[in-house]
Parts: structure tokens; sequence; C-alpha cells
């Protein structure tokens, strides 16, 4: 299948300079976006942490009733995102910046509660009140207690209520007694996404909020910043794997031109993203570097044509040899490019949530990757090798006349 027809020559070279200029405007303007006050890009919740549940509404509700809601449950600075769904138009995801943790501040002034440690209240605190271990896990979500004697469930219960910031997961097991041998009692809170749930349903009612959320998660601001420079490293470094390969590959005056790409394909697709106001989180850095991949795969295929007809056209301007092996790879290109970003706007129209935003942003991608092949990378080699490598050729040509000249005559 040819959508280009075979033999004709185009003259990409000729606009070089235009797209080049195009490039480096979109480049520079996408750097500002992602740096400039007020702008920046939209971390979501794997990176800047916080808490995230996904709720199908049961009845109608809008987005400003529902951030209305969580705002007077307590929370801070909620985001409501509308979910695009075709069998419930009330299907949102609310994200908070509050976490389930429990600070270290709130875990003494449990563990005082329960009467650990030494110069508690002799009068208050019996031995079946006596904590002698107390343990919160990490989701912030249970702790688990042992006490010296066989425990007060209602006084556990009672101290428990009256620390401010924790609230008893509905029950009327819990407190409950997990090992009568070791006076072993686990409580079981409520997560800021049990609670968030409550607060909307007591605001919204009961017939408008279902009984669970679709999806709960959470992740503590300190993971998060690991993960965002774990992510940060990770495409730094197949970077400058990519220039090192192709280095090796070909020649250093083609790997400068292909790194670049890989930069302003990246740096681009962040820009795009900060325009459109969408989230960056793990799935937008996975498309990233599948966008990483893909540019770096359909340049190097065009550099091994120009390399080709370097060998096979000597005398020939680098120009017109571009122009030529790009028109040569032409009905390649867009055939590899047209059938995936076919299959992603597929994805893009009938998926949800972060499907959605992953094929977006691999749309963008794949398209800047493959304009990036033919009016970034080839124009950046172009004026290497005409400012500095055609130097040097020339100097070893000068260097060889001499030479030559100053042999003497058999």
């Amino acid at each position: 299948m040819n959508l280009i027809p075979l033999g004709r020559l185009y003259d990409f070279m000729g606009a070089r300079r235009l797209f080049m200029a195009i490039s480096l405007a979109a480049f520079f303007a996408a750097l500002v976006g992602l740096f400039a006050p007020g702008l920046g890009l939209k971390l979501g919740t794997d990176f800047k942490g916080g808490t995230e549940v996904e709720v199908a509404f049961t009845g109608q509700v809008s987005s400003t009733e529902v951030e209305n809601a969580v705002k007077a449950s307590g929370f801070s600075h909620p985001d409501v995102i509308r979910v695009d769904d075709a069998n419930n138009a009330n299907h949102y995801i609310v994200r908070v910046q509050e976490v389930t943790t429990i600070s270290p501040e709130k875990q003494a002034e449990v563990e005082k509660s329960l009467c650990a440690g030494d110069g508690q209240p002799a009068a208050t605190c019996t031995p079946n009140r006596t904590a002698t271990e107390v343990k919160f896990s990490p989701g912030g979500d249970k702790i688990t207690v042992r006490f010296r004697e066989a425990p007060d469930m209602a006084f556990i219960k009672a101290q428990i209520a009256g620390v401010g910031g924790l609230m008893l997961r509905p029950g009327a097991n819990n407190p409950s007694l997990q090992s009568e041998r070791d006076n072993k009692v686990e409580i079981q809170l409520m997560s800021k996404g049990d609670q968030l749930m409550a607060g909307l349903r007591d605001k919204l009612g009961a017939d408008k909020v279902p009984a669970e959320p679709l999806r709960s998660e959470w992740i503590g601001p300190k993971a998060g910043a690991q993960l965002r420079d774990a992510a940060l490293k990770a495409v730094l470094i197949s970077i400058v794997f990519i220039m090192a390969y192709i280095a090796f590959r070909f020649d250093l005056r083609f790997a400068p031109g292909a790194v670049f790409a890989l930069v302003h394909d990246a740096v681009t697709v962040l820009g795009f993203l900060v325009l459109v106001r969408r989230e960056v989180n793990l799935t937008t850095v996975a498309a990233i570097l599948t966008i990483v991949g893909y540019s770096i795969n359909d340049t190097v295929i065009v550099y091994d044509r120009v390399r080709e007809n370097l060998g096979r056209l000597r005398g020939r301007s680098f120009q017109s040899l571009v122009n030529l092996s790009v028109s040569e790879m032409l009905n390649r290109t867009l055939l590899a490019s047209g059938t995936t970003i076919i299959s992603l706007t597929g994805l893009f129209f009938f998926g949800t949530g972060t499907l959605k935003d992953f094929a977006l942003t691999l749309i963008v991608g794949i398209t800047l990757g493959t304009y990036s092949s033919i009016y970034v990378a080839l124009p950046l080699t172009d004026w290497l090798d005409h400012t500095f490598f055609a130097k040097v050729g020339k100097g070893k040509k000068k260097i060889g006349q001499s030479r030559k000249a100053e042999a003497p005559a058999v």
C-alpha cells in the first residue's frame, strides 16, 4: 500500500529553517509553561500525595455540588474531575490533599490516651486499661494494642473516639479482641477515603452516594516525591543511553540531532499537557517513555537510509541526500505512524480516566516524533555536517594536497 506515489522527490530541506524556527518556538514555549508561575505541571496523586476516590453517583449531581460537599466535610483544596462515561453521567474522580497516615504527634496522643508509657495517672490507668504496646499500620487505618490484663473495650472505644482527627470504622465489633491470651486488641479506623465518602453521603444524601466507591487510593507526599524523582531519572537515563547508541551505530554527527529531537518531543508533550491542563502521573511518564522509544526508532530508520545513500551516492550534497532518503521512507513512516494513531484514537474516544490521558499523550507524542525525525533531527545534523565536519574534511584534504606537493619527484 502506497499513500505517496513511488519515485517522487520532495524538498523537505527547503523549508528546514521555517520548521526549525517553529520547533524551537514550541520547545521554549513549553519550557516557559513548565516553570512559569501559575502554570506548571498538574501533578497527580502519584507524585504530590493525597487521597483519590472514584465515585459513580446514583443521582444527579454537578461538579460544583460535589466540590462544596467535600469542602463542607473538612477537606481542603479538593479537585473534582468529571469522567466521560456513557453509562453514568454522574461519574467523578475526587482528590484531596489529606492522607490516611497518622502523624508522630497524633500517635503520641493515641498512646497517652491508652495509658501507654510511664507517668500515667493510676486512678484512670488501671491494669486492664494500660497498654504495653501500640502499633500503627503504615496506611494509618489500623491500630494494634496489647494490654497488661483483659482489656476494657468500652474504655478503649471512648478514648479513641476522643482523639481529634481519628474516626472509628462503624461496627459493633470495633474495637475487637484478637487474642485473649495476649490481651491483643485491633482498632479499625476510617481512612480518608472512607471519611470522604461518609461526608459526601451526609451532605448529598444516601440516595445519591453509593455505599462504596469504585476505587479508593492514597499515597503519602514522601513516597510521591520519590516516585517523581525516579520517573525523572528514568527519562534522563534513557536519553543518555540513546545518545551513546546513536553515536556508536552511526557517527558523532548524528547523535546530537537524535537526542535533541527526543528532548524536543518530551518537553513539547509536557508543554501540551500544561496547555490542556491534563495531570501528569505514572501513566503519563510511561507514555512519555514510549514516545521516546517510538521517536528514536523512527529517527534511526531515516538515519540508516541517509547513511546508506551517503555511501551509494557520493558527491551529492547532504541536503539532497536527506530529501531523497526521507522521500524514499515517507510511505513507511506515514503507514507506521498512521496505523498507531488510528488505534490510539479509538482508545481516546472510548476509553475513560487514565486510559484516555495515556492515549492522548501518545497521539501527540507520536505525531511530534514523526515530525521531529524530519524537521528537527535531520536539519540539526545537516547544520553540524556543514559547520564542523565539512571543515574537518576540507582541512584533511588540504593537508593531503600539501604533502603531495612536497613529495620529491622520482
